[in-house]
């Protein structure tokens, strides 16, 4: 009596179960589960069902030998136990892939060429003929595994792994397998929820392939359909009939299976080459009515016209693309979407930093570990139900912090400032409440012996004290400032603690920028449409120029279709204003690494990817060598920098004509050209008035709290004459 063939399916490390459970259902026998694969047995038409259909194999192996391992000798005989004439005819081309090792065998070449020796042999002793070493196309690939003393021999029915389906040529950056984003649709339940016409939506799809592994499960497409070759097509062993049985009744399916689909399948992706490439995937695949990308921000995602169904995301987790730290915040933004946008669907999300999916603020229901390559990484399973968010939403906790603070009695010089305070907190609240400004100047010496600037953050106080004038004795200076420093929290109703002070006395070069502290406490605030993020306590400046919100705010308006540059970027403020003002592109430049990953974590923030560029680089040298067009431009320089990575100094009043020249020749026709600084002594240059169109739009640009300190800066708008 015979017995059926064994063979070897291996998978993607974590989903041994599924692959198992996909097997049986093609009609295999004793499937039995083990790291990263399943042994089977089963007639050679389940083996071809296995090379069509498998959503999860890599290959399929059809296991020619079994024994156990001695020294090389015993390995060359052991292949030798194997008739290779029944599995490759003489002149043929012939590839080995061997992995493990053994004392006797250390590294993985020597083992093939072993293999490769004994199979050579063996067929020239036999025909007088040789097969010759194709590493690419062979006509057979013998795997052999060495692992635990045992030697497992298989010949590849697959060709090239079977995870490459044929329709993806062009991917996106660290794009998942084909096998494992299938998988990570069987876990996320999307069988069953494609079944009753649920929709399924990745709002970072890259290339696309969740959603077209997605739309073959729903029509039920055989993943194998569109490959050119398998490993068995000039195996010896062949069946064509068989095959071609199998070929025919997938194609009746796929017909079947597209005209009663009735799923909507979506997906969005910053990156416009990206969507580009993904559309072209969809088209080889024949889904290109069927899927849909479009190029679209996360932060741009508010309603899916559509039934509800999963949603699905591999979001970047630090290993692939991007700073971890700047995550946190794609996360925490991934989240409000998943609580808003995507309330009541199915969430899936495939990370290999749990850590960072914890920042979403919603507690996963189910958890599965699956592995990128060699890469453990966590399938993140979500109810997006409001049971779900408790306990998770930091706007529920209550600390002693937002409490009132009972402080001592005030000093004659502290009371007459207070009422100042007070004054001015009446008046500038409301303005703020009704501007919905959060972040304003309260107070900016008023009063010239209390010479300090304080500005608001929310329910946090940032005190600026400006250097006394020589004739104001040191000691009388300190007391002020103690008398402003205790009226403050009874004015504002804040502890000690949420109040920030630095001294503002002017800084040498990069002084101004060198970090001051290092508590690293960041929070986050809102200017418009934007969240940024703020540091009160580690340099000598927030994060955020307040007085320059008004031209912020100016350029949001403006930039849409835009292709925005910003030169001295900063921490990209003005940047994500533009993003979220529709701009088509933006590019960001500083000489500073701190300030340019601090814009891209206000970027990540806004749910804002890397299609935004951020450069590092000297400005005036990048301008001299920058190649594009820009139709909006903002350039704030300092009024005087120095730095290593220059060559020279920069002086704003010296070379503000060579920049702004520079950067009209990068500024399109019919283009805007914003320049502002803060150099009270500041004066422009005639010979660009004569050059272009200029105008003085200093007084457009200052909002009330800055009406009393207009010096605070300086700005023009500049355009080509026509």
């Amino acid at each position: 009596m015979s017995t059926s063939p064994e063979f070897f399916a291996s998978c993607p490390k974590g989903i041994e179960s599924l692959l198992a459970e996909e097997l049986a259902g093609f009609g295999a026998d004793s499937v039995r589960e083990t790291v990263a694969g399943c042994y089977f047995s089963s007639s050679l038409a389940v083996a071809y069902q296995a090379c069509l259909w498998s959503r999860l194999a890599n290959r399929i192996l059809l296991m020619v030998a079994h024994f156990s391992a001695g020294d090389r000798d015993v390995i060359y005989a052991g292949i030798q136990t194997v008739d290779w004439d029944d599995h490759i005819d003489p002149g043929k081309t012939l590839a080995v892939t061997f992995t493990g090792s053994s004392p006797e065998i250390r590294n993985t070449h020597f083992g093939a060429l072993l293999v490769k020796d004994a199979v050579v042999d063996q067929l020239m002793a036999r025909t007088g003929k040789r097969p010759s070493i194709a590493t690419k196309s062979p006509d057979l690939r013998i795997h052999v595994r060495l692992h635990k003393g045992k030697v497992q021999v298989g010949v590849d029915l697959s060709g090239d792994s079977l995870h490459m389906r044929g329709y993806r040529q062009d991917v996106g950056k660290a794009p998942l397998k084909e096998n494992l984003a299938s998988a990570i649709l069987y876990r996320a339940g999307w069988r069953e929820l494609a079944r009753d016409g649920a929709s399924l939506v990745d709002p970072m799809c890259g290339s696309g392939t969740f959603l077209l592994e997605g739309a073959m499960i729903a029509a039920d497409i055989a993943p194998g359909l569109l490959r050119t070759r398998f490993g068995f097509d000039r195996w010896p062993g062949h069946i064509p009939s068989i095959w071609r049985d199998a070929m025919g009744d997938a194609r009746e399916r796929r017909q079947a299976g597209l005209d009663s689909m009735k799923n909507t399948l979506l997906g969005y992706e910053a990156d416009q080459w990206i969507v580009r490439q993904g559309l072209a995937n969809a088209q080889r695949a024949g889904l290109a009515k069927r899927v849909c990308l479009e190029q679209a921000e996360l932060a741009n995602l508010h309603h899916m016209d559509c039934p509800e169904g999963l949603v699905v995301v591999n979001p970047p987790y630090g290993e692939r693309l991007g700073d971890e730290a700047s995550l946190v915040y794609l996360y925490q933004n991934l989240g409000e979407k998943f609580r808003t946008t995507f309330k009541d669907w199915q969430g899936a999300v495939f990370t290999g930093n749990p850590g960072l999916g914890r920042r979403m603020g919603i507690r996963s229901r189910k958890q599965y570990t699956l592995y990128n390559g060699a890469l453990e990484c966590k399938l993140l399973m979500f109810a997006n139900e409001e049971q779900w968010f408790a306990g998770y939403d930091a706007r529920d906790k209550t600390t002693a912090d937002t409490a009132s603070v009972q402080s001592a009695p005030l000093t004659a010089g502290a009371s007459m400032f207070a009422n100042r305070l007070r004054k001015n907190l009446k008046q500038m609240s409301k303005w703020a409440k009704r501007q919905d400004i959060q972040c304003y100047r309260l107070y900016d010496a008023d009063m010239p012996e209390y010479a300090v600037a304080i500005d608001l953050y929310g329910d946090k106080v940032h005190v600026q004290e400006y250097k006394a004038p020589a004739t104001i004795d040191d000691a009388k200076a300190t007391e002020r400032l103690q008398d402003v420093m205790s009226a403050l929290p009874e004015v504002l109703s804040v502890p000690p603690k949420a109040i920030s002070l630095k001294s503002r006395a002017k800084q040498a070069g990069k002084k101004q920028y060198e970090r001051q502290a290092d508590k690293n406490e960041f929070f986050e605030v809102k200017e418009g449409n934007g969240r940024f993020l703020v540091n009160l306590h580690d340099y000598l400046d927030t994060g955020l120029f307040l007085d320059h919100r008004p031209l912020r705010l100016r350029i949001a308006r403006e930039a849409a279709d835009k292709r925005f540059l910003n030169l001295f970027c900063y921490t990209g403020a003005t940047t994500v204003h533009a993003a979220l003002g529709g701009a088509r592109s933006t590019t960001s430049v500083d000489l500073s690494k701190t300030y340019l990953d601090w814009a891209r974590k206000n970027l990540s923030l806004n749910g804002f990817s890397d299609r935004h560029q951020l450069e590092q680089a000297d400005c005036m040298r990048w301008l001299a060598d920058a190649k594009g067009q820009y139709d909006l431009m903002y350039i704030d320089p300092p009024t005087f920098s120095n730095s290593k990575r220059m060559t020279d100094v920069f002086d704003v009043q010296r070379d503000h004509v060579d920049l702004l020249r520079l950067a009209m020749k990068r500024l399109a026709h019919g283009g805007t050209l914003y320049f502002s600084n803060n150099y009270r002594r500041f004066k422009l240059d005639s010979c660009l008035t004569d050059e272009f169109e200029v105008k003085d739009i200093t007084g457009e640009t200052l909002d009330k709290d800055f009406e009393r300190n207009r010096r605070i800066h300086q700005c023009w708008m500049i355009r080509h004459r026509l």
